[in-house]
């Protein structure tokens, strides 16, 4: 085989490697960014909920039909928050779409 074959092959396997990676670069970036939107979405809906002076989101409980002043954890869940609840589970995605009832 000649040398002029070999480079050839050789050059064309590297360009479809690097290809190959800013492919997956890309998809993982456009990932990223996307997760960010969302992110971005939430935060916004859950800031945008009426708050107390000391920063606690005004909402009725579903679970026991009051009002409470709440602050919320990091994933935008009110501090009376219980896992596996369905009141919980459903008052927690209000809250991130932005859509509790509030007073």
């Amino acid at each position: 085989m000649s040398d002029r074959r070999r480079l050839e092959r050789f050059l064309r396997s590297k360009l479809q490697e690097a290809g190959e990676e800013y492919e997956q670069l890309r998809e993982s970036t456009d990932e990223q960014l996307a997760e960010a939107r969302e992110a971005y979405r939430v935060a916004k809906n859950a800031r945008s909920l009426p708050a107390d002076d000391e920063g606690r989101v005004q909402l009725v409980c579903r679970r026991y039909a009051e009002r409470r002043a709440a602050a919320l954890d990091d994933q935008y869940r009110p501090a009376c928050y219980e896992t596996g609840h369905p009141d919980c589970e459903g008052c927690a995605e209000d809250v991130r779409e932005g859509r509790i009832e509030t007073w």
